[in-house]
């Protein structure tokens, strides 16, 4: 969440950065709350002076002649008088201050200046390309083809066991799924210095509230009936979490975490988006990347992120475009992000794969997390970025789709080899 102090300075250039977003500022009650307390400041300030005033004048009385006149016995009633008038002052400033706090959380981050202006998510700007599309002399066939005719993907029982939008991975098509998982982390741990966590999928309110899903994003998620416990929607809301409340040693940052999960979301919004298919699904697993930096790094480490997904389909040797998010399609809680879109060829075009965000302070404040200067020894709030390295359904499908033949087998790339015991070809 932003400062409150910076809100209250800056609202109508909040409420300018929230039209630029794409969002119609409701910023009225905050600033009729903000004038309340204004107003209330100025009296408890103006009743504070007053009894200063007055135990001055006690005290210089009681040092001379007059220490027992009447006259001394009245400033101390008044003082107290005004003693009770600030403390009811103050429980009521207290009072709009916890009325402010939600108000404050439906504010978005401020868009860094590098993000690109926009009304839309056609005005995000490409930054990079990698690889080229593949040229087929046949049709390609999309996943949900291949993993059928295959029998690695069914689609059918995923629904009679749950619903739309799940997916059951069968034999090979399981064991691609687990390769891939293992082969992200493995990558990031030994190569990119990522500490491997296994967190828990369940989590509570105040853990989504640091990391910006509530209030704001409740209808996307899943929450357990009778319970303060939610699913996570990714592994960013228990990484992140981890250091709440909690002041860390600046020698420790960059702090980089890395964790293979199962996510949880409703698509709220997405109905007639992606049917078909496991594109847009309500479980899946996902390697997520979580970093904890130094506010004077930060941007050099989100470029640092975003290779380290990126090192991933490289070593897939599967296309993809770098894409920078305007602020129409910029996230809530974000400052600038990326997303990575892989080429697939069953749909004929780049989708996401990852985002690779940073959140400057925007988490830390709302969850506490700082660190201490060792030079300076105050502490601050620290950086947090995340993105996801990678989306590991998505990337599944970027492989089938990829790596298809025309005689419908589908090879597999020869990183990942290793991890399917040497398995070279689904046939």
């Amino acid at each position: 969440m932003l400062e409150l102090a910076y809100v209250r300075s800056q609202l109508d250039a909040v409420e300018a950065m929230m039209r630029l977003r794409g969002m119609t500022p409701e910023l009225t009650p905050f600033r009729e709350l903000d004038q309340q307390r204004r107003e209330l400041t100025r009296a408890a300030d103006a009743l504070k002076q007053t009894r200063n005033q007055a135990s001055e004048e006690v005290a210089r009385l009681k040092r001379g002649p007059e220490r027992d006149s009447p006259r001394v016995a009245e400033l101390i009633a008044a003082t107290r008088a005004l003693g009770d008038q600030i403390t009811s002052f103050d429980q009521q400033l207290r009072e709009l201050d916890a009325a402010l706090e939600p108000l404050l959380l439906t504010i978005p981050n401020v868009p860094h200046a590098s993000v690109p202006h926009g009304t839309s998510e056609a005005d995000n700007q490409e930054v990079r390309r990698w690889g080229q599309p593949p040229e087929w002399p046949f049709i390609p066939k999309s996943h949900w083809e291949l993993g059928a005719e295959l029998g690695i993907l069914d689609l059918e029982r995923a629904a009679k066991i749950s619903g739309a939008r799940f997916a059951v991975f069968v034999g090979a098509g399981a064991h691609l799924e687990r390769a891939l998982g293992n082969f992200m982390l493995d990558l990031h741990t030994r190569k990119h210095g990522y500490t491997e966590v296994q967190p828990p999928a369940l989590v509570n309110s105040r853990s989504l509230r640091g990391t910006g899903q509530l209030p704001k994003f409740a209808a996307d998620l899943f929450q357990c009936a009778n319970s303060d416990l939610w699913l996570i929607p990714t592994a960013e809301v228990p990484l992140t979490n981890m250091y709440s409340e909690e002041v860390l040693d600046a020698s420790r940052l960059p702090l980089s975490l890395t964790a293979l999960t199962p996510c949880f979301r409703s698509e709220a919004g997405s109905y007639g988006k992606d049917v078909r298919g496991m594109i847009r699904q309500h479980q899946f697993d996902k390697v997520e990347l979580v970093k904890f930096v130094h506010p004077d790094t930060s941007y050099e480490e989100h470029e640092r992120l975003t290779r380290d997904a990126e090192a991933i389909l490289q070593a897939l040797d599967l296309p993809y475009r770098v894409v920078n998010l305007s602020t129409a399609d910029l996230g809530f809680s974000a400052a600038k992000t990326y997303d990575l879109e892989v080429w697939l060829p069953g749909q004929n075009a780049y989708r996401e794969i990852s985002s690779c965000s940073n959140f400057e302070s925007f988490q830390a404040r709302r969850a506490n997390i700082r660190f201490r200067s060792a030079n300076r020894g105050k502490t601050e709030l620290v950086h947090t970025l995340n993105g996801s390295g990678l989306a590991v359904g998505r990337t599944w499908i970027a492989v089938v789709e990829n790596y298809q033949q025309a005689d419908g087998s589908i090879r597999i790339p020869p990183a990942l080899q290793p991890y399917m015991g040497g398995l070279e070809v689904i046939r």
